[in-house]
């Protein structure tokens, strides 16, 4: 299953390795300096501050969604898959 995750982009559930919110993502060093060091595979995907980051296999996305909605998606989708 899909879920969308901002701007018209969807991403397959399965490729999503971690989804992290705002605050663990700004407050972690480890985080800060993953980002930095992949900052070639970092899609943002909000004019505005973002919300969560979601790591998958090829890319990571700074999301406007939060991750809190972004679970509860994620969950809906495995509802329906059955």
């Amino acid at each position: 299953m899909y879920i969308h995750i901002g701007e018209d982009i969807n991403i397959r559930a399965r490729d999503i390795i971690s989804i992290l919110d705002k605050e663990s993502a700004k407050n972690s060093p480890l985080v800060e300096e993953f980002l930095k060091s992949h900052k070639g595979k970092v899609i943002n995907l909000t004019k505005n501050p973002f919300k969560s980051v979601i790591v998958t296999y090829d890319n990571i996305y700074l999301s406007p969604i939060s991750s809190g909605t972004l679970k509860k998606r994620s969950n809906q989708m495995s509802i329906h898959e059955f």
